[in-house]
């Protein structure tokens, strides 16, 4: 299996010419916090396109406009768009910030899906915006064409925003020219809780310069915040780019609302007035669905949940994990019964029940936080499953173990896990014969991030269930910015020949850190 990424055709190269074309000629969206309603001409989609949770047959289509605007999708298998398929969306509105999302079913699997979206005025559909264009790869519906996508997290954090020095979020850039067929966001997509400053001065006397607006001159609290916060990420153009050439599989961590929250958690935080944390996470999780094409997760403030699984095809399941919402409080972690642990007792029954019905080769465990790296949340609570203490599983553990014990005696083979949250890249191989539980078959979790964000020291391991670090790399030093460590993502390739998986850890600017080729039908690898 080769290292070097797919070629893309000439029809996909073209698009991508003139989604560029069509950014440059856009320009820098506006920093407004929302759109001016008496704006004269027609509507523009500024924020460029995006797609997620794509499958072998459908797809979510995202725009956002800059006035109250119908959106309409046309698909097409060529860029000419010769016998396109139109779809007709939503209106969309202030209620959505002016986002909105086209559902795409029916789609040829395993094929090149050439899109774009066009805004019309409300009052005169002949009245439209520039057409953005975009384009995605359904999954396959057969087995030798194989899958290979990237993964990390962590954007904006620590105060490191859009640095136009530097070229603003090259990592974004590198990982578009791999041309993975998705890309899994595994949590803290925002940074709610992250000020973005001017200028930063660096240990070494350098100056960071961030793009800053006025939503990130303050923590989010109000939902006008949120959105702000999330349409940040937006203004990078390496972002926009991307996103209109690899779909999205996204997820949330604590980030996206506040540093280690938990629901019922009353803030004492200076610089928050709301102080009930639950109120901000209603107004992140409405935001966070108007930004991001999720299938399962409503825009306008709709019931709606994060946990899903995204099927690719015969070789892969991906299982989303919230362990955001169902947790229960930070604390240190001992006790002996513990039900609702971090997932809650019904996402670990959904979790159980579909990775039983799963008949996908590989089955990946999107977790947006490490199971055996000790997170610590202040001096005596902990904020993700380990808690330091090497013995048999208490607290949190104790869901992880009944659920690991699970994978064993139903015999699900296929699983890894993937992760990021802790600002570096790492690789964990877990072996009952150097566990405390010993009731669970090896598995590897695989660590990757930041993205966009300060770089951190590695955490302890908890050797409750017999992690061993076969490879890391993080730097020495707290908060280290990208101007001084490299961001990192990850890289699985999975064959669709002999079904092997392929794991790299990568590092910014092109490096493979990391490798390792995991055998298809074991129970335990």
């Amino acid at each position: 299996m080769s290292h070097s990424p797919r070629i893309p055709s000439p029809d996909r190269r073209s698009v991508l010419r003139g989604t560029v074309a069509a950014s440059a000629a856009l320009a820098l969206p506006t920093m407004t916090a929302a759109p001016a309603l008496a704006l004269s001409g027609r509507p523009r989609a500024a924020w460029g396109v995006q797609t997620g949770d794509v499958t072998s047959s459908s797809g979510l289509v995202w725009v956002r406009s800059d006035r109250p605007a119908r959106m309409i999708v046309e698909t097409s298998a060529t860029e000419s768009f010769r016998h396109a398929h139109r779809w007709h969306g939503p209106l969309v509105g202030a209620d959505t910030d002016f986002t909105g999302r086209t559902a795409l079913r029916g789609l040829p699997a395993g094929e090149q899906v050439h899109y774009r979206v066009t805004l019309a005025d409300p009052e005169d559909p002949r009245r439209t915006g520039e057409p953005v264009c975009g384009t995605f790869r359904t999954a396959p519906a057969k087995r030798h064409d194989g899958v290979r996508f990237l993964w990390s997290g962590d954007i904006a954090g620590q105060g490191w925003g859009i640095n136009p020095d530097i070229g603003g979020y090259r990592a974004y850039d590198e990982m578009r020219r791999l041309d993975p067929d998705f890309f899994l966001c595994s949590g803290d997509t925002i940074y709610a809780d992250g000020v973005i400053e001017p200028s930063v001065t660096l240990p070494d006397g350098r100056i960071w310069r961030n793009i800053t607006t006025e939503e990130k001159s303050r923590v989010a609290q109000t939902l006008a915040d949120f959105r702000g916060n999330f349409r940040y990420n937006l203004l990078d153009e390496n972002v926009r780019r991307f996103n209109a050439q690899v779909p999205t599989v996204v997820q949330w961590d604590d980030h996206e609302v506040r540093n280690n929250w938990y629901p019922g958690q009353i803030l004492d935080d200076p610089r928050y007035t709301e102080k009930n944390v639950n109120v901000l996470a209603e107004r992140s999780s409405r935001a966070f669905g108007e930004y991001f094409p999720i299938s399962t997760l409503a825009a306008a403030g709709r019931e709606g949940r994060v946990h899903r699984v995204v099927r690719h095809g015969p070789l892969l399941d991906v299982f989303v994990l919230d362990m955001r919402s169902y947790r229960n409080a930070n604390s240190p972690g001992r006790q002996p019964d513990d039900a609702q642990g971090i997932l809650g007792a019904e996402q670990l029954a959904w979790l159980k029940r579909e990775l039983s019905r799963s008949r996908a080769v590989w089955k990946v465990i999107a977790s947006d936080m490490p199971l055996g790296l000790v997170v610590a949340d202040g001096t005596a609570n902990f904020e993700a499953v380990a808690q330091g203490d090497p013995g048999a599983p208490l607290g949190r553990e104790l869901q992880i173990a009944e659920l690991l014990r699970y994978i064993k005696h139903r015999r699900i083979t296929g699983t890894v896990w993937l992760t990021a949250d802790v600002h570096h890249t790492s690789a964990q191989h877990y072996d009952p014969s150097r566990a405390a539980f010993k009731d669970f078959a090896p598995f590897w979790e695989f660590v990757s991030g930041p993205l966009a964000a300060g770089g951190f020291p590695a955490n302890a391991l908890d050797t409750t269930f017999g992690p061993e670090r076969v490879f890391v790399r993080a730097p020495e030093r707290a908060n280290v910015s990208p101007m001084e460590s490299p961001q990192y993502f990850g890289e699985v390739d999975i064959d669709g020949g002999s079904g092997e998986l392929t794991v790299r850890l990568r590092a910014e600017g092109g490096t493979v850190l990391f490798s390792k080729v995991l055998q298809p039908g074991r129970v335990g690898q």
